[in-house]
């Protein structure tokens, strides 16, 4: 995908089979960073919960050394595909730590983790879509369904356990992971240090559970069904709104598929009717049916609160854009300092953790490096979202459908998911470097 400013790996004429298989071999370790990568995405909250929680702080940021190390291994062997997005967050990256440092909260510390996002984790997109294929997203989808089975089994055991219980063990091993949720029943995290971990994790399952019905060949169909089924239990059991949005959000990305590839309308509305009578005979069972009731008092308390569909919609959905935007201007020229608007940031500056800039993403950005700087890091994330919006429509139309399917979630956590907090980092960097390498049909 040249456009966004990298290209598939390819072998150098008149290069010796020596650095042909050093290169081949340079890729397959970045390969392996990427999974590990993947691994500690989804079971970095389980060892700071119940393995190792005297190490819970440390563990919070272990992704952060995996992620240096294939960089720079993808920098020596020419991986590293440098554009003006990847230079113009390390640049902005650069800059903010020195006027955090001089200009604002004066923390080095504070100023380091918040600059990590812009370099560290953002480039990270671009190596994955640089080394992965199609073929090995394929691969990632499929031990994503394969996880999803026992995910759900966790989460429901979470939901019927008291905060007590081993299974909702928070950070560092204290009691309570769970979070408000409905009446007696709390939102439970699954493997993640907080629920909407566990919320992102199955918002990634929905794109691969539509994809895979279209395109069955690559799984097991028992896997399959399982999955499909975790998915479905997964929305009440999570009691999250915003698990239920993403999945509608997924099913009209593959109706919209199926509506350009006729050849694919069929298995579309195999799984919808499908889902429809799974539904059915789940809510025959009274596990199912008090997890529904509490979804459904989650849904409307919420929905009162602030103010109906339009409210949820306009208000939380949107994360305050507009607000954040329009107010810019009143924000220092420099901002009060990078990592200042998140948790960690603000424990190390004042020993709790709330929020001390604001809770919308478009508002921690512009707040954190003022308004020059931070509307230029979203106009990077807009532009960036954009580019692979349109390519990802057109491989819909010549057949390739997975990353319509995957943007169907990334789409808007790339334009204005939270980076603050770790976990929607983690799963922003991964699904858009997935996004770019399901553009990569042909190599290793």
């Amino acid at each position: 995908m040249d456009t966004i400013g990298y290209s598939n790996f390819g072998v150098r004429k008149n290069t010796d089979l020596k650095e042909v298989s050093s290169s081949l071999s340079t890729k397959s370790m970045l390969k392996k960073g990427i999974w590990l990568y993947f691994l500690l995405l989804i079971f970095e909250g389980a060892l700071r919960k119940w393995f190792i929680p005297s190490l819970a702080g440390p563990l919070l940021i272990i992704r952060d050394p995996l992620v240096l190390w294939i960089l720079v291994t993808a920098w020596r062997r020419g991986f590293f595909p440098l554009n003006y997005y990847i230079a113009g967050m390390m640049l902005i990256g650069l800059i903010g730590i020195y006027t955090a440092f001089f200009l604002g909260h004066r923390n080095l510390a504070v100023a380091l983790y918040g600059a990590r996002i812009l370099m560290l984790h953002f480039p990270l997109i671009f190596v994955i879509g640089n080394v992965f294929t199609k073929y090995d997203v394929i691969k990632m989808g499929y031990i994503t369904l394969i996880i999803s089975i026992p995910m759900a089994v966790l989460i429901m055991l979470q939901f019927y356990s008291p905060q007590t219980a081993w299974v909702n063990r928070g950070v560092g091993g204290e009691d309570g992971a769970g979070f408000s949720g409905s009446g007696i029943f709390f939102r439970p995290p699954g493997t993640f240090s907080f629920t909407n971990g566990n919320t992102l994790f199955f918002n990634f399952v929905a794109c691969f559970v539509f994809y895979f019905w279209v395109n069955y060949k690559y799984v097991n169909r028992f896997i399959l069904a399982g999955a499909t089924v975790a998915l479905l239990m997964a929305i009440p059991f999570s009691i999250s709104r915003g698990l239920f949005f993403q999945v509608i959000i997924s099913m009209l990305f593959a109706v919209t598929g199926a509506s350009i590839n006729p050849k694919h309308a069929g298995r579309i509305m195999l799984i919808i009717g499908g889902a429809m009578c799974v539904l059915v005979l789940l809510s025959f069972t009274h596990y199912f049916q008090t997890a529904t009731q509490a979804f459904t008092n989650r849904f409307e308390t919420a929905n009162k609160t602030e103010g109906g569909l339009n409210g949820v919609l306009l208000g939380r959905f949107m994360g305050g854009m507009t607000e954040a935007v329009s107010t810019s201007s009143q924000q220092p020229f420099f901002g009060y300092g990078l990592g200042m608007g998140t948790n960690v940031g603000s424990m190390l500056l004042n020993g709790d953790r709330y929020f001390l800039l604001s809770e919308g993403e478009w508002g921690r950005v512009i707040q954190e490096l003022g308004p020059i700087m931070g509307l230029v890091v979203i106009f990077l994330r807009l532009k960036l979202a954009v580019k692979i919006t349109l390519a990802g429509y057109k491989n819909m139309i010549m057949g390739n459908l997975m990353p319509w399917m995957l943007l169907s979630f990334g789409l808007l956590l790339l334009a204005q998911g939270g980076w603050a907090q770790p976990t929607s980092l983690g799963f922003c960097t991964l699904i858009t470097g997935l996004i770019m390498a399901s553009f990569n049909t042909t190599g290793i």
